[in-house]
């Protein structure tokens, strides 16, 4: 079990506490618990107790209790609550803006013990009802269900990616004769999918012979070209059955959106009679479209002028920005983010953006340990040379649309990044006019995660993506795409207005810990179906060309 499995455990507990009115003063160790175990520096799983008591704000009795996790998945204290809670209540506390106390008064004031009964209540305009709710509360309330309901079903790419090639793997193996590949939108690497394709030259026979070796699935429906089957994460898998002659034809009619079958339609050529996807596309007077670009955005008017860019590729990254270190709110030090970067990524420059200090929750830089911070970059620069670290902030864009350090300070940054992390509940208007506002500001380098969106989780405050896009190429400010999987921002369909207007982008992990570096790749994914390539992204550059940029940038 991972650290992050056993803090959310705790979190759990904590929750409850709060929902029975337990001891306050208990409830908040056992939520400060859950953050320091998620912080340990190492996995929890195979430490002792003294090992793990030793760990600052993890004490014997916590110790003890992870132990008990690591046994059996809980512990006593924690199922005597869960015993006494519906699960319509539990269910409540997965909804974004409703806390424990909230949902307390919600089931013992209004005895609402569901989520479906809550969405009703709200459109009753019952909620009011009780205590310290009001309609602004009852509406965010209504759209956050509304918007977790529409999502159900639904998985990030990044979390079935490895489960999903476990499946390929073992088809692979059991029929090393036959021909296997993903298709459908996993292979078109998108990030939300509802279901993992797979293409196969076996017949729906052998697959059905498979499965019943393989108890991890569980099989829906059979048909006459394909099995349906989910595993015992709920993630939906169909396996479609075709022919070797037919195999490059029916990959493209599984691959692309119905947009862009369309399109290849509209062209009127046959193509189930060729013997590879390049030469489908050659027969169609065009040429190959990568599958991550066969969405129906542009990509065949691309093809037709022979105007397909070089897409982005994990080996052309040089460099990481956007990361953040134990001076913050990371797991690991600044040195051992680097060590790792230039190690075991084989980066040339790594690029600190720890977060400033309005992010209070974050354990924020004040201004002296900005510069602390500053020395230990000097010092490893002369110790991992040519190795480069670069000195940079995330620096909070504050309501109205000013960074939070004064301008003397972010003038010494090699770099800032600016983002929004607060006051996130914004029309459209007001967004809009603070990112811009930002992207004015002289020392703003990147535009961080621009609409602050957490996949299937929080759409994000609303923007005019034109406007903020046209501020950023005017001010010459990049655009970041946050690799992190949870957010992925910017979206990739607003990747390419971005590069029609001459942005650069910036493949940024948002790195927490040295594991979160390789996150990268799925910000990759998602660039490559934006059309970006090495050229206009800001991390491809070799490590002279991005120490120009960023002089130049300041001189500007």
């Amino acid at each position: 079990m991972e650290n992050k499995a056993i803090a959310k455990t705790f979190k759990l507990y904590s929750q409850l506490m709060e929902l029975f009115n337990e001891n306050p003063f208990r409830t908040k160790a056992m939520a400060s618990a859950s953050f320091k175990i998620d912080k340990l520096p190492f996995p929890a799983a195979g430490a002792t107790i003294d090992q793990l008591s030793t760990q600052p704000g993890i004490g014997k009795s916590t110790a003890e209790r992870i132990m008990l996790i690591l046994a059996s998945g809980s512990f006593p204290e924690l199922d005597n609550l869960l015993t006494q809670t519906p699960p319509g209540v539990m269910a409540m506390l997965t909804i974004k803006g409703l806390g424990p106390k909230k949902i307390r008064s919600i089931w013992k004031d209004l005895g609402i013990e569901s989520i479906g009964e809550l969405l009703y209540a709200c459109n009753e305009n019952r909620l009011i009802e009780a205590k310290g709710f009001g309609l602004k509360t009852q509406e965010e309330i209504r759209k956050s269900i509304e918007f977790s309901n529409a999502n159900q079903g639904l998985f990030l790419y990044a979390k079935v990616e490895k489960i999903a090639a476990t499946l390929l793997g073992n088809l692979v193996s059991h029929f090393p004769d036959k021909q296997h590949t993903f298709t459908g939108e996993f292979r078109r690497k998108c990030e939300i999918i509802a279901s993992v394709e797979i293409l196969t030259t076996c017949s729906v026979s052998e697959i059905h012979a498979f499965l019943e070796e393989t108890p991890a699935y569980s099989v829906e429906e059979y048909q006459d070209i394909a099995v349906r089957l989910t595993d015992d994460l709920g993630v939906r898998y169909i396996i479609r059955s075709t022919t070797a002659d037919r195999f490059a034809a029916d990959l493209i009619l599984t691959t692309g959106s119905e947009t862009h079958l369309q399109e290849l339609r509209s062209i009127g050529a046959d193509i189930t009679t060729f013997g590879s996807e390049e030469t489908i596309y050659e027969s169609l007077g065009l040429s190959y479209i990568e599958p991550e670009l066969r969405e129906g955005s542009g990509e065949v008017e691309w093809a037709k002028e022979r105007q397909i860019p070089q897409l982005i590729t994990y080996a052309d990254l040089k460099g990481t920005l956007h990361n953040h270190s134990t001076y913050s709110d990371g797991v690991h030090s600044l040195e051992q983010m680097a060590i790792y970067c230039k190690d075991e990524l084989g980066l040339s420059y790594f690029g600190i953006c720890d977060h400033s200090k309005t992010a209070v929750y974050a354990s924020g830089l004040s201004i002296e340990r900005v510069k602390e911070q500053w020395i230990e970059i000097d010092q490893l620069n002369k110790k991992l040379a040519p190795f480069r670290i670069f000195r940079g902030i995330e620096s909070d864009i504050l309501s109205d649309g000013s960074l939070d350090y004064p301008d003397d300070i972010l003038a010494k940054f090699d770099f800032v990044v600016a983002s929004i992390h607060g006051n996130l509940r914004m029309d459209e208007e007001k967004a809009t006019q603070r990112l811009i506002t930002a992207i004015e500001n002289p020392h703003t380098t990147i535009l961080g995660h621009p609409t602050g969106r957490l996949l299937l989780s929080r759409p994000g405050y609303p923007i005019d993506y034109k406007k903020v896009i046209d501020a950023c190429a005017a001010n010459q400010v990049v655009i970041e795409i946050n690799a992190n999987p949870l957010r992925l921002d910017l979206d990739w369909r607003w990747q390419r207005y971005a590069l029609e207007k001459g942005v650069l982008l910036s493949i940024n992990p948002d790195a927490h810990r040295t594991e979160g570096l390789t996150d990268m790749q799925y910000g990759v994914y998602v660039a490559r179906k934006g059309g970006l390539s090495p050229k206009h992204c800001l991390n491809a550059f070799s490590l002279q060309d991005i120490e120009q940029y960023f002089a130049a940038k300041k001189k500007r």
